[in-house]
Protein backbone atom coordinates (compact mmCIF):
# COMPACT_ATOMS: atom_id res chain seq x y z
CA UNK A 1 0.00 0.00 0.00
CA UNK A 2 1.75 3.12 -1.30
CA UNK A 3 0.35 5.34 2.08
CA UNK A 4 0.20 9.00 1.41
CA UNK A 5 0.44 11.11 4.90
CA UNK A 6 -1.17 14.28 4.61
CA UNK A 7 -0.08 16.96 7.72
CA UNK A 8 -2.53 19.24 8.89
CA UNK A 9 -0.79 22.32 9.99
CA UNK A 10 -2.71 25.93 10.46
CA UNK A 11 -4.51 24.85 7.40
CA UNK A 12 -7.72 23.26 8.89
CA UNK A 13 -10.04 22.15 5.83
CA UNK A 14 -10.46 20.32 3.04
CA UNK A 15 -11.63 22.59 0.30
CA UNK A 16 -8.71 24.38 -1.40
CA UNK A 17 -6.15 21.94 0.22
CA UNK A 18 -3.76 20.95 -2.36
CA UNK A 19 -1.19 18.33 -0.33
CA UNK A 20 -4.64 16.97 0.20
CA UNK A 21 -5.79 16.96 -3.36
CA UNK A 22 -2.28 15.57 -4.82
CA UNK A 23 -1.91 13.02 -2.01
CA UNK A 24 -5.02 11.31 -2.71
CA UNK A 25 -3.87 10.83 -6.78
CA UNK A 26 -1.07 8.95 -5.15
CA UNK A 27 -3.09 6.16 -2.98
CA UNK A 28 -4.97 6.33 0.49
CA UNK A 29 -4.27 9.24 2.75
CA UNK A 30 -3.63 9.31 6.73
CA UNK A 31 -5.10 12.83 7.58
CA UNK A 32 -2.71 13.48 10.65
CA UNK A 33 -2.92 16.42 12.94
CA UNK A 34 0.28 16.25 16.19
CA UNK A 35 -0.49 18.18 19.16
CA UNK A 36 3.00 19.34 19.93
CA UNK A 37 3.18 20.12 23.95
CA UNK A 38 6.65 22.16 23.09
CA UNK A 39 4.92 24.02 20.32
CA UNK A 40 2.27 25.37 23.09
CA UNK A 41 4.52 26.43 25.91
CA UNK A 42 6.48 29.09 23.74
CA UNK A 43 6.02 32.58 25.04
CA UNK A 44 3.89 33.35 22.19
CA UNK A 45 1.67 30.97 22.22
CA UNK A 46 -1.87 30.72 24.78
CA UNK A 47 -4.38 29.04 26.03
CA UNK A 48 -6.95 31.59 23.54
CA UNK A 49 -5.27 30.30 20.63
CA UNK A 50 -5.68 26.66 21.55
CA UNK A 51 -8.98 26.88 22.53
CA UNK A 52 -9.46 28.29 18.88
CA UNK A 53 -7.18 25.50 17.23
CA UNK A 54 -9.12 23.14 19.00
CA UNK A 55 -12.50 23.83 17.93
CA UNK A 56 -11.03 24.17 14.08
CA UNK A 57 -9.93 20.44 14.70
CA UNK A 58 -12.94 19.31 16.22
CA UNK A 59 -14.38 20.79 12.77
CA UNK A 60 -12.12 19.17 10.94
CA UNK A 61 -12.63 15.86 12.41
CA UNK A 62 -16.51 16.00 11.84
CA UNK A 63 -15.45 16.70 7.89
CA UNK A 64 -12.77 13.86 7.67
CA UNK A 65 -15.27 11.26 9.05
CA UNK A 66 -18.42 11.91 7.30
CA UNK A 67 -15.76 11.31 3.92
CA UNK A 68 -14.75 7.64 5.71
CA UNK A 69 -11.67 8.24 7.61
CA UNK A 70 -11.12 10.06 10.58
CA UNK A 71 -8.30 12.86 11.34
CA UNK A 72 -5.62 11.35 13.37
CA UNK A 73 -5.04 12.93 16.34
CA UNK A 74 -1.47 12.17 18.14
CA UNK A 75 0.55 14.25 20.73
CA UNK A 76 4.41 14.84 20.88
CA UNK A 77 7.65 15.51 18.75
CA UNK A 78 6.44 15.58 15.15
CA UNK A 79 9.71 13.56 14.18
CA UNK A 80 8.84 10.83 16.89
CA UNK A 81 5.08 10.38 15.68
CA UNK A 82 6.26 10.71 11.86
CA UNK A 83 8.47 8.14 12.43
CA UNK A 84 5.74 5.77 14.46
CA UNK A 85 3.82 6.02 11.44
CA UNK A 86 6.52 5.00 9.10
CA UNK A 87 7.14 1.73 11.06
CA UNK A 88 3.42 0.78 11.85
CA UNK A 89 2.11 1.75 8.45
CA UNK A 90 4.96 2.15 5.73
CA UNK A 91 4.56 6.11 4.67
CA UNK A 92 5.26 6.30 0.93
CA UNK A 93 5.25 10.17 1.45
CA UNK A 94 4.54 13.03 3.11
CA UNK A 95 2.34 16.38 2.61
CA UNK A 96 2.13 19.59 3.61
CA UNK A 97 1.39 23.03 3.11
CA UNK A 98 4.62 25.23 3.44
CA UNK A 99 4.43 27.10 7.15
CA UNK A 100 6.65 30.43 7.83
CA UNK A 101 5.63 30.46 11.76
CA UNK A 102 7.98 31.19 14.60
CA UNK A 103 11.63 30.78 15.24
CA UNK A 104 10.29 27.09 17.37
CA UNK A 105 7.88 25.75 13.93
CA UNK A 106 11.42 26.42 11.57
CA UNK A 107 13.55 24.60 13.14
CA UNK A 108 10.84 21.51 13.89
CA UNK A 109 10.41 21.46 10.12
CA UNK A 110 14.35 21.29 9.75
CA UNK A 111 14.37 17.93 11.80
CA UNK A 112 11.16 17.12 10.34
CA UNK A 113 13.42 17.26 6.54
CA UNK A 114 16.06 15.73 7.85
CA UNK A 115 14.44 12.38 9.47
CA UNK A 116 12.33 12.43 6.14
CA UNK A 117 16.31 12.94 4.09
CA UNK A 118 17.12 9.92 6.26
CA UNK A 119 14.31 7.85 5.92
CA UNK A 120 13.82 8.10 2.32
CA UNK A 121 10.56 9.69 2.29
CA UNK A 122 9.62 12.68 -0.12
CA UNK A 123 8.24 15.44 1.99
CA UNK A 124 5.76 17.35 -0.47
CA UNK A 125 5.29 21.28 0.69
CA UNK A 126 3.04 23.25 -1.31
CA UNK A 127 2.55 26.87 -0.94
CA UNK A 128 -0.42 27.62 1.61
CA UNK A 129 -1.04 31.53 0.27
CA UNK A 130 1.05 34.06 -1.43
CA UNK A 131 4.41 33.77 0.38
CA UNK A 132 7.36 32.42 -2.26
CA UNK A 133 9.70 30.14 -0.67
CA UNK A 134 13.48 31.18 -1.30
CA UNK A 135 12.56 34.39 -2.88
CA UNK A 136 15.55 35.62 -5.02
CA UNK A 137 13.84 39.66 -5.48
CA UNK A 138 10.88 41.37 -4.87
CA UNK A 139 10.78 42.12 -8.34
CA UNK A 140 7.91 40.86 -9.59
CA UNK A 141 6.43 39.02 -6.44
CA UNK A 142 3.35 40.75 -7.00
CA UNK A 143 2.20 39.40 -10.38
CA UNK A 144 3.13 36.02 -8.84
CA UNK A 145 0.98 36.74 -5.80
CA UNK A 146 -2.01 37.76 -8.39
CA UNK A 147 -1.11 34.34 -10.59
CA UNK A 148 -1.69 32.00 -7.44
CA UNK A 149 -4.45 33.75 -6.14
CA UNK A 150 -6.52 33.22 -9.86
CA UNK A 151 -5.45 29.43 -9.91
CA UNK A 152 -8.68 27.42 -9.41
CA UNK A 153 -9.97 26.24 -6.31
CA UNK A 154 -9.65 22.45 -5.37
CA UNK A 155 -13.19 21.27 -4.10
CA UNK A 156 -12.60 19.28 -1.10
CA UNK A 157 -12.56 15.33 -1.72
CA UNK A 158 -15.53 13.33 -1.71
CA UNK A 159 -14.00 10.34 0.09
CA UNK A 160 -11.59 9.36 2.08
CA UNK A 161 -10.75 5.33 1.88
CA UNK A 162 -10.82 4.30 5.31
CA UNK A 163 -7.54 2.98 7.37
CA UNK A 164 -8.95 0.40 9.55
CA UNK A 165 -7.15 -0.44 13.27
CA UNK A 166 -6.11 3.47 13.92
CA UNK A 167 -7.30 4.86 16.57
CA UNK A 168 -8.68 8.31 15.98
CA UNK A 169 -7.09 9.66 19.51
CA UNK A 170 -7.82 12.59 21.14
CA UNK A 171 -7.31 16.42 21.25
CA UNK A 172 -6.16 17.49 24.87
CA UNK A 173 -7.33 20.05 27.27
CA UNK A 174 -5.70 23.62 27.90
CA UNK A 175 -4.89 21.55 31.21
CA UNK A 176 -3.17 19.00 29.45
CA UNK A 177 -0.69 20.92 27.58
CA UNK A 178 0.11 23.28 31.28
CA UNK A 179 -1.37 26.30 29.42
CA UNK A 180 -2.05 29.11 31.83
CA UNK A 181 -5.58 30.01 32.87
CA UNK A 182 -6.34 32.89 29.86
CA UNK A 183 -10.02 33.97 30.21
CA UNK A 184 -11.12 35.34 26.76
CA UNK A 185 -15.00 35.62 27.06
CA UNK A 186 -16.07 36.98 23.96
CA UNK A 187 -13.50 35.57 21.99
CA UNK A 188 -14.46 33.67 18.13
CA UNK A 189 -15.35 30.56 17.95
CA UNK A 190 -13.46 28.49 15.66
CA UNK A 191 -14.05 25.87 12.96
CA UNK A 192 -14.94 26.38 9.22
CA UNK A 193 -18.52 26.01 9.96
CA UNK A 194 -18.16 29.05 11.85
CA UNK A 195 -15.45 30.72 9.16
CA UNK A 196 -18.33 30.41 6.40
CA UNK A 197 -21.02 31.81 8.31
CA UNK A 198 -18.53 35.19 9.13
CA UNK A 199 -17.50 35.11 5.51
CA UNK A 200 -21.08 34.97 4.49
CA UNK A 201 -22.59 37.88 6.38
CA UNK A 202 -19.46 39.67 5.09
CA UNK A 203 -19.71 39.76 1.73
CA UNK A 204 -23.63 40.13 2.48
CA UNK A 205 -24.23 43.07 5.05
CA UNK A 206 -21.06 44.44 6.29
CA UNK A 207 -18.36 44.81 3.45
CA UNK A 208 -19.82 47.76 1.45
CA UNK A 209 -19.61 49.98 5.24
CA UNK A 210 -16.08 48.17 5.73
CA UNK A 211 -14.15 51.61 4.75
CA UNK A 212 -16.25 53.77 7.63
CA UNK A 213 -15.62 50.99 10.19
CA UNK A 214 -11.89 49.58 10.85
CA UNK A 215 -10.22 52.73 12.41
CA UNK A 216 -12.98 52.94 15.51
CA UNK A 217 -13.42 50.53 18.14
CA UNK A 218 -16.44 51.31 18.53
CA UNK A 219 -17.42 50.05 14.98
CA UNK A 220 -14.66 47.93 13.92
CA UNK A 221 -16.20 44.46 15.78
CA UNK A 222 -19.01 44.09 13.45
CA UNK A 223 -18.04 46.32 10.85
CA UNK A 224 -14.12 44.73 9.91
CA UNK A 225 -14.60 41.14 8.13
CA UNK A 226 -13.47 39.28 11.64
CA UNK A 227 -11.94 36.80 9.04
CA UNK A 228 -8.23 37.18 10.28
CA UNK A 229 -8.14 33.86 13.12
CA UNK A 230 -9.76 31.73 10.42
CA UNK A 231 -7.51 32.57 7.38
CA UNK A 232 -4.42 32.34 10.56
CA UNK A 233 -5.22 28.65 11.20
CA UNK A 234 -6.54 27.65 8.13
CA UNK A 235 -10.32 27.44 8.06
CA UNK A 236 -10.21 29.65 4.88
CA UNK A 237 -7.85 29.54 2.29
CA UNK A 238 -6.83 32.84 1.29
CA UNK A 239 -7.55 32.21 -2.54
CA UNK A 240 -11.32 31.28 -1.45
CA UNK A 241 -11.66 34.67 0.83
CA UNK A 242 -9.98 36.20 -2.42
CA UNK A 243 -11.81 35.07 -4.77
CA UNK A 244 -15.21 34.95 -2.91
CA UNK A 245 -14.59 38.76 -2.68
CA UNK A 246 -13.86 39.91 -6.28
CA UNK A 247 -17.22 38.36 -7.64
CA UNK A 248 -18.23 41.21 -5.91
CA UNK A 249 -18.25 45.42 -6.58
CA UNK A 250 -18.05 48.41 -4.55
CA UNK A 251 -15.12 50.04 -2.86
CA UNK A 252 -15.05 48.44 0.53
CA UNK A 253 -14.11 45.56 -2.04
CA UNK A 254 -11.52 46.71 -3.06
CA UNK A 255 -9.89 48.16 -0.02
CA UNK A 256 -10.73 44.91 1.88
CA UNK A 257 -9.18 42.79 -1.14
CA UNK A 258 -5.95 45.08 -0.82
CA UNK A 259 -5.28 44.21 2.36
CA UNK A 260 -5.16 40.17 1.58
CA UNK A 261 -2.33 41.54 -0.36
CA UNK A 262 -0.32 43.05 2.57
CA UNK A 263 -1.17 39.94 4.98
CA UNK A 264 1.08 37.71 2.58
CA UNK A 265 4.00 40.57 1.74
CA UNK A 266 4.55 40.84 5.64
CA UNK A 267 4.51 37.60 6.20
CA UNK A 268 6.81 36.93 3.31
CA UNK A 269 9.35 39.80 5.33
CA UNK A 270 9.46 36.84 7.83
CA UNK A 271 10.01 34.16 5.65
CA UNK A 272 12.91 35.92 3.95
CA UNK A 273 14.74 37.22 7.28
CA UNK A 274 13.45 35.10 10.16
CA UNK A 275 15.47 36.52 12.72
CA UNK A 276 13.06 39.45 12.65
CA UNK A 277 11.25 38.06 15.17
CA UNK A 278 13.98 38.71 17.83
CA UNK A 279 16.35 41.31 15.72
CA UNK A 280 15.93 44.56 15.12
CA UNK A 281 15.56 45.08 11.20
CA UNK A 282 18.54 47.56 11.33
CA UNK A 283 21.66 47.24 13.81
CA UNK A 284 21.92 51.02 14.75
CA UNK A 285 18.04 49.92 16.51
CA UNK A 286 19.31 47.11 18.67
CA UNK A 287 19.24 47.62 22.28
CA UNK A 288 18.44 51.07 23.00
CA UNK A 289 15.20 50.33 25.07
CA UNK A 290 15.34 48.54 28.37
CA UNK A 291 12.38 46.41 30.13
CA UNK A 292 10.64 48.44 32.62
CA UNK A 293 8.73 46.00 34.66
CA UNK A 294 6.36 48.26 36.44
CA UNK A 295 5.34 50.26 32.96
CA UNK A 296 5.22 46.67 30.99
CA UNK A 297 2.83 45.55 33.73
CA UNK A 298 0.85 48.54 33.75
CA UNK A 299 0.47 48.36 29.79
CA UNK A 300 -0.23 44.98 29.62
CA UNK A 301 -3.00 44.91 32.41
CA UNK A 302 -4.82 48.14 30.89
CA UNK A 303 -3.66 50.17 33.71
CA UNK A 304 -1.29 53.09 32.41
CA UNK A 305 -4.15 55.49 33.43
CA UNK A 306 -4.16 56.84 29.34
CA UNK A 307 -8.27 55.90 29.19
CA UNK A 308 -8.20 55.41 25.58
CA UNK A 309 -5.25 52.84 25.56
CA UNK A 310 -6.24 50.89 28.58
CA UNK A 311 -10.06 50.68 27.45
CA UNK A 312 -8.32 49.16 24.07
CA UNK A 313 -5.99 46.66 26.09
CA UNK A 314 -8.51 45.36 28.31
CA UNK A 315 -11.14 44.73 24.93
CA UNK A 316 -7.99 43.21 23.20
CA UNK A 317 -7.71 40.84 26.74
CA UNK A 318 -11.55 40.33 26.67
CA UNK A 319 -12.19 39.60 22.99
CA UNK A 320 -8.32 38.13 21.51
CA UNK A 321 -8.88 40.85 18.82
CA UNK A 322 -9.05 44.52 18.24
CA UNK A 323 -9.09 46.17 14.79
CA UNK A 324 -5.39 47.73 13.69
CA UNK A 325 -5.56 50.97 14.46
CA UNK A 326 -5.74 50.16 17.68
CA UNK A 327 -2.89 47.39 17.54
CA UNK A 328 -0.83 49.88 16.12
CA UNK A 329 -1.36 52.31 18.60
CA UNK A 330 -0.75 50.16 21.86
CA UNK A 331 2.76 48.98 20.03
CA UNK A 332 3.35 52.60 19.90
CA UNK A 333 2.48 53.51 23.19
CA UNK A 334 4.56 50.91 24.33
CA UNK A 335 7.47 51.58 22.20
CA UNK A 336 7.48 55.52 22.40
CA UNK A 337 5.98 56.65 25.39
CA UNK A 338 6.81 54.11 27.35
CA UNK A 339 9.88 53.15 25.94
CA UNK A 340 9.56 49.32 26.03
CA UNK A 341 11.78 46.81 23.96
CA UNK A 342 9.27 45.82 21.21
CA UNK A 343 9.96 41.97 21.52
CA UNK A 344 8.83 41.71 25.16
CA UNK A 345 5.95 43.93 24.26
CA UNK A 346 5.35 41.99 21.14
CA UNK A 347 5.04 38.68 22.92
CA UNK A 348 2.37 39.70 24.97
CA UNK A 349 0.00 40.90 22.43
CA UNK A 350 1.10 38.01 20.38
CA UNK A 351 -0.57 35.91 23.41
CA UNK A 352 -3.50 38.10 23.34
CA UNK A 353 -4.21 37.67 19.25
CA UNK A 354 -6.46 34.37 18.49
CA UNK A 355 -5.22 35.51 15.20
CA UNK A 356 -2.03 35.75 15.56
CA UNK A 357 0.23 35.25 12.39
CA UNK A 358 4.09 35.81 12.62
CA UNK A 359 4.82 36.85 9.29
CA UNK A 360 2.50 40.16 10.29
CA UNK A 361 3.01 40.24 14.14
CA UNK A 362 6.55 41.03 13.84
CA UNK A 363 7.01 43.05 11.22
CA UNK A 364 4.16 45.45 12.60
CA UNK A 365 5.93 45.66 15.84
CA UNK A 366 8.68 46.66 14.39
CA UNK A 367 7.54 49.24 12.10
CA UNK A 368 5.34 50.78 14.98
CA UNK A 369 8.25 50.70 17.10
CA UNK A 370 10.70 52.58 14.33
CA UNK A 371 12.81 49.25 14.16
CA UNK A 372 12.19 49.09 10.41
CA UNK A 373 13.87 52.07 9.44
CA UNK A 374 12.48 52.58 6.55
CA UNK A 375 9.03 53.14 7.37
CA UNK A 376 7.70 57.02 8.73
CA UNK A 377 8.19 57.34 12.48
CA UNK A 378 4.61 57.17 13.40
CA UNK A 379 3.69 58.57 17.50
CA UNK A 380 0.36 57.70 18.00
CA UNK A 381 -1.63 60.34 20.21
CA UNK A 382 -3.19 58.23 22.47
CA UNK A 383 -5.79 60.90 24.01
CA UNK A 384 -5.77 62.72 20.15
CA UNK A 385 -6.71 58.98 19.41
CA UNK A 386 -9.75 58.42 21.47
CA UNK A 387 -11.20 61.82 20.69
CA UNK A 388 -11.18 61.10 17.02
CA UNK A 389 -12.52 57.47 17.09
CA UNK A 390 -14.61 57.27 20.36
CA UNK A 391 -15.60 61.00 20.89
CA UNK A 392 -18.47 60.34 23.51
CA UNK A 393 -16.32 57.48 25.06
CA UNK A 394 -18.79 54.93 24.62
CA UNK A 395 -15.82 52.33 24.50
CA UNK A 396 -14.15 54.04 27.82
CA UNK A 397 -17.04 53.90 29.60
CA UNK A 398 -17.96 49.93 28.90
CA UNK A 399 -13.97 49.11 28.92
CA UNK A 400 -13.22 51.60 31.84
CA UNK A 401 -16.07 51.67 34.10
CA UNK A 402 -14.25 53.56 37.10
CA UNK A 403 -14.36 56.57 34.76
CA UNK A 404 -18.26 55.99 34.46
CA UNK A 405 -18.67 59.77 37.06
CA UNK A 406 -16.64 61.34 35.09
CA UNK A 407 -18.35 64.22 32.34
CA UNK A 408 -17.56 63.41 28.63
CA UNK A 409 -15.51 66.86 28.31
CA UNK A 410 -12.70 65.40 30.44
CA UNK A 411 -13.43 61.45 29.96
CA UNK A 412 -10.08 61.06 27.69
CA UNK A 413 -7.72 63.17 29.90
CA UNK A 414 -9.57 62.62 33.64
CA UNK A 415 -6.63 63.61 35.39
CA UNK A 416 -7.90 67.66 33.97
CA UNK A 417 -10.46 67.27 36.66
CA UNK A 418 -7.22 67.93 39.53
CA UNK A 419 -7.96 66.55 42.88
CA UNK A 420 -7.52 63.11 43.85
CA UNK A 421 -7.42 61.55 40.10
CA UNK A 422 -4.50 59.86 39.43
CA UNK A 423 -2.17 60.75 36.79
CA UNK A 424 -1.16 58.68 34.10
CA UNK A 425 2.09 56.51 34.50
CA UNK A 426 3.80 59.06 31.85
CA UNK A 427 2.95 62.28 30.23
CA UNK A 428 2.28 61.41 26.59
CA UNK A 429 3.51 64.83 25.23
CA UNK A 430 6.39 65.05 26.54
CA UNK A 431 7.29 61.20 26.46
CA UNK A 432 6.51 61.06 22.64
CA UNK A 433 8.59 64.28 22.01
CA UNK A 434 11.57 62.15 23.82
CA UNK A 435 11.03 59.45 22.06
CA UNK A 436 11.21 61.43 18.57
CA UNK A 437 14.30 62.98 19.76
CA UNK A 438 15.94 59.76 20.39
CA UNK A 439 14.74 58.05 17.18
CA UNK A 440 16.04 60.82 14.74
CA UNK A 441 19.04 61.27 16.63
CA UNK A 442 19.90 57.54 15.94
CA UNK A 443 18.77 57.84 12.05
CA UNK A 444 21.28 60.58 11.74
CA UNK A 445 24.29 58.78 12.44
CA UNK A 446 26.86 57.74 10.09
CA UNK A 447 26.03 54.54 8.29
CA UNK A 448 22.22 54.63 8.93
CA UNK A 449 21.25 55.13 5.66
CA UNK A 450 23.87 52.40 4.27
CA UNK A 451 21.95 50.12 6.15
CA UNK A 452 18.36 51.54 5.39
CA UNK A 453 18.70 51.03 1.69
CA UNK A 454 19.86 47.75 2.10
CA UNK A 455 16.43 47.17 3.85
CA UNK A 456 14.39 48.49 1.38
CA UNK A 457 16.19 46.37 -1.50
CA UNK A 458 15.42 43.49 0.48
CA UNK A 459 12.10 44.07 1.72
CA UNK A 460 10.33 47.29 0.60
CA UNK A 461 7.51 46.89 -1.75
CA UNK A 462 7.82 46.68 -5.49
CA UNK A 463 3.77 47.26 -5.59
CA UNK A 464 3.89 50.76 -4.31
CA UNK A 465 6.02 51.95 -6.85
CA UNK A 466 8.25 53.93 -4.72
CA UNK A 467 11.86 54.35 -5.46
CA UNK A 468 14.84 52.77 -3.69
CA UNK A 469 15.80 54.97 -0.81
CA UNK A 470 19.34 55.37 -2.73
CA UNK A 471 17.59 58.09 -4.80
CA UNK A 472 17.78 61.45 -2.65
CA UNK A 473 14.59 62.10 -0.48
CA UNK A 474 14.33 62.96 2.99
CA UNK A 475 14.79 60.65 5.83
CA UNK A 476 10.95 61.34 7.63
CA UNK A 477 9.56 59.81 4.17
CA UNK A 478 8.85 56.18 3.99
CA UNK A 479 9.99 54.31 1.56
CA UNK A 480 7.11 51.55 1.90
CA UNK A 481 3.80 53.49 1.38
CA UNK A 482 1.93 54.80 5.32
CA UNK A 483 -1.02 52.60 3.81
CA UNK A 484 1.27 49.77 4.94
CA UNK A 485 1.06 50.37 9.07
CA UNK A 486 -2.69 50.63 8.56
CA UNK A 487 -3.49 47.84 6.20
CA UNK A 488 -4.20 44.50 7.36
CA UNK A 489 -7.70 45.56 9.34
CA UNK A 490 -9.25 41.90 8.69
Amino acid sequence: MTLQLVWFKRDLRLVDHQPLVRALARGPVLPLYIVEPELWIQPDCSARQWAFCRESLQDLQQACAALGQPLIIRSGNAVDVLERARCQLGVSALWSHEETGNAWTFARDRRVAAWARERGIPWHELPQFGVVRRLGTRRGWARRWEARMGEAMTPAPTSLTPLPGIAPGDLPTSEALALRSDPCPHRQHGGRGMALKELDDFLAHRVQRYCRSISSPNLAFNGCSRLSAYITWGCLSMREVLQRSRDLKGRGVSSFTSRLHWHCHFIQKLEDQPPIEWEDFHPFMRGIRSLDHERFAAWAEGQTGVPFVDACMRALRAHGWINFRMRAMLMSFASYNLWLPWRETGLHLARQFVDYEPGIHWSQCQMQSGSTSINTIRIYNPIKQGMDHDPEGTFIRRWCPELEDVPAVHLHEPWSLGGTRPMPIVDCAQSAREAKERIFEIRRSSGFDRHADAIQQRHGSRRSGLPSTRRRRSRRQAADPGVEQLALDL
